[in-house]
């Protein structure tokens, strides 16, 4: 099922989530609908408070990427990942830029400097615990959504002069006076 994808300004994306445990209700179908909300929306990834829910799960899903040379570091990955109750142990390496997007701020894009790896903590759909690292483009698709599950979006990532320049833009996510091809709440 199709979920309605909460936007900036929804005081969901503002909570820090809690996590779960495997007696969470419908668990399975919580995951494959946001799977399937995220493809409807053309993304990579997607946060349970994203949907409405304040609970530590996110999902991402890199095949989009697979056709850009940009990300060919990617194929040494699996294309989709399941994260229940991550926690980042260690963010280290350069810092890099990269432009990020996201679906709870539909049509903004900004620069954003986040750490090139990362070691993180997590359990899979099955409840088995998982200590991985990952870099480059991965990390940063992970640092993103992991945001989301601490009450954060990219954009507090930015300088106060750039916040500056899209504030109008914010506003009107705020207000809902944006196209959005994919449903919203």
């Amino acid at each position: 099922m199709i979920l309605p994808i909460f936007l900036y300004g929804s005081s969901v994306l503002r909570e820090v989530s809690k996590p779960i445990d495997k007696d969470y209700p419908k668990l399975k179908e919580l995951i494959d609908n946001m799977f399937e909300t995220m493809y409807n929306a053309d993304g990579i990834g997607l946060a349970a408070p994203q949907i409405g829910l304040p609970i530590r799960l996110f999902v991402i899903d890199i095949s989009p990427l697979d056709t850009e040379k940009t990300f060919a570091e990617l194929k040494n990955y699996p294309k989709t990942k399941i994260f229940i109750n991550a926690e980042i142990i260690e963010r280290y390496g350069d810092m890099i830029v990269h432009e990020e997007g996201c679906l709870s701020l539909p049509n903004i894009n900004e620069k954003v400097s986040r750490p090139d790896k990362i070691k993180i903590k997590y359990l899979d759909e099955n409840f088995e615990e998982h200590l991985e690292e990952y870099e480059g483009y991965f990390a940063r698709i992970i640092q993103h959504e992991y945001d989301h599950i601490d009450g954060k979006v990219f954009t507090d990532h930015i300088s106060p002069l750039r916040k500056q320049l899209i504030k109008s833009k914010l506003t009107d996510i705020v207000k809902r006076k944006m196209n959005c091809k994919y449903r919203f709440k």
